[in-house]
């Protein structure tokens, strides 16, 4: 049986070899065929499709990759705010400085 056109498209977005994906793509077949009884129909490919895209998504629960990139970007935000805070004190400190010396200066 010929696998469909989208299946690389598939096992990329799910981080499966295509091999890997054929053979699940076949695994989905099979269980369509036992579950409708029927094979070509539309409510056979329906559920071939159902079974593939589930079978995909167990596949790509296997893969042990825990994605902590949001998390240390966000305690590094988090690290950051306080030394943003100061530095936004320090510049509001400078700028009235030269303000107040301006006028002094003026003055004089």
């Amino acid at each position: 049986m010929k696998t469909p056109k989208l299946l690389p498209w598939y096992a990329r977005k799910a981080g499966v070899s295509d091999e890997r994906a054929e053979v699940l793509w076949r695994r989905a077949v099979r269980e369509a065929t036992a579950e409708t009884g029927w094979v070509g129909n539309p409510e056979y490919w329906g559920a071939a499709m159902t079974h593939f895209q589930h079978l995909l998504a167990e596949e790509q629960a296997t893969f042990c990759a825990p994605r902590v990139t949001p998390l240390v970007r966000s305690q590094n935000r988090m690290w950051r705010l306080p030394l943003i805070a100061m530095e936004d004190v320090f510049s509001a400190i400078a700028a009235n400085w030269q303000r107040n010396l301006d006028i002094f200066r003026k003055a004089a």
